[in-house]
């Protein structure tokens, strides 16, 4: 069958159009920078591949062009909408609702509208996605896959926040965890490396770092800590988003200097971060910056390492060991600066990165760390995409 996939972003789509169970990928492309003045929009088959740059200002601008890409005349892969079995769509937040993957119909899109609150950059997103597909691929399955699910295998003394208990109990008010579905992925595939190589898999911290940033904690096979809480804003430095912060700026802001909650809420994810921190939210004008110079952009990065640093401090002691980390994700596959950032100074904790491995850009998994570093520095390709997928044909097999 033909699957597409959506993947739509806090300020990207990712698509791809795969046959399953085959796992052969007829096309596969991106638009990125979404909302700026300038949109990199690709579209790649086997054969060819395409690329503009044009102004895509919203997400369903940006669903449309995909749709158009696939039905084009000339270089499109399909000649009718029939064609496609079904319809994956990423979804950031599933809450208390959803653990697994589900077929979407109008009591799902309610209850992924309910938890806008709770992912405001991505659900939204997420919804216009489905919405849109399903006016464009009507005779396909909606299917959706949470971000949530991985990590509802989190302990109590992970998930629950010190708290009344009745917040709980009553209101579900928790860490959910999210990037489920890449970090699901890449750990699967660094486990299956590490056993290939005869070195431990069994504590291993993968960390997401795109536009959204986290991390997890996973002890064979399973999530047990994740940076990301009751919705995908605290933890590491993001695109936007300020990650952890004290709580009591949040009333100060309110109570002494006046914002409103709906202020504050964009101030601290839409405008924080490293925009906030810069000016820009796309690490690459950041890096390019700093590299000029400009100390705003300089210490950013270094703000952004040293908080990464601190999770892998902790998520360290939480597995009581560490056999290797995996970098993934837009920045995560593609900055060597960035990685060696992070790298840097941890050799307490075995990690011991090689500078001209780190510089290497591949598509295939790989190590950057020392021969003799006592933990694996990988960088594993993330395939959302396929994992998705590859969710939805065993659903609809079932």
């Amino acid at each position: 069958m033909k699957i597409l996939i959506i993947n739509s972003g806090s300020s990207s789509i990712k698509y791809q159009l795969m046959v399953m169970p085959a796992n052969e990928v007829i096309c596969t492309g991106m638009i990125d920078r979404i909302g700026l003045e300038s949109s990199n929009v690709t579209f790649k088959t086997s054969t060819d591949s395409y690329e503009e740059t044009v102004s895509i200002p919203t997400h369903k601008v940006g669903l449309q062009k995909v749709a158009n890409m696939l039905l084009d005349a000339e270089k499109g892969v399909i000649k009718s909408t029939s064609e496609i079995t079904a319809v994956g769509h990423r979804v950031v937040h599933g809450g208390s609702n959803f653990t697994d993957t589900v077929k979407i119909d109008e009591k799902v899109k309610a209850k992924i509208k309910q938890l806008f609150d709770l992912a405001p950059l991505h659900n939204p997103a997420n919804l216009e996605g489905i919405t849109v597909a399903e006016e464009i691929f009507h005779t396909a399955d909606q299917i959706a896959v949470f971000d949530t699910a991985f990590h509802q295998t989190m302990p109590e003394v992970a998930y629950k926040f010190a708290i009344p208990n009745e917040l709980l109990t009553e209101k579900r008010i928790r860490v959910y965890g999210f990037h489920g579905t890449s970090h699901k992925y890449v750990s699967e595939q660094a486990i299956k490396y590490l056993k290939g190589i005869r070195h431990a898999a069994q504590n291993i911290i993968t960390i997401h770092l795109g536009n959204g940033c986290s991390m997890t904690a996973i002890k064979n096979g399973k999530s047990v800590d994740h940076s990301f809480g009751f919705g995908p804003t605290n933890g590491l430095i993001m695109g936007t988003r300020a990650g952890d912060v004290d709580q009591s700026v949040i009333f100060y802001m309110a109570n002494s200097l006046g914002y409103s909650l709906d202020e504050i809420n964009e101030i601290l994810q839409k405008k924080s971060g490293m925009l906030g921190l810069t000016g820009y939210s796309d690490l690459r004008d950041i890096e390019a910056n700093a590299e000029k110079g400009d100390k705003e952009c300089q210490l950013a990065l270094f703000m952004n390492a040293y908080r990464i640093r601190k999770f892998i401090g902790s998520y360290t002691a939480a597995l009581n060991g560490l056999d290797a980390i995996v970098f993934t994700a837009g920045i995560g596959e593609n900055s060597s600066y960035m990685r060696k950032l992070v790298c840097t100074d941890m050799e307490f904790f075995g990690i011991d990165i090689d500078d001209e491995e780190n510089q290497i850009r591949s598509k295939e998994i790989r190590e950057i760390n020392k021969t003799t570093s006592k933990v694996k520095v990988l960088i594993v390709p993330t395939d959302e995409e396929y994992e998705i997928a590859n969710q939805v044909y065993h659903l609809l097999q079932n």
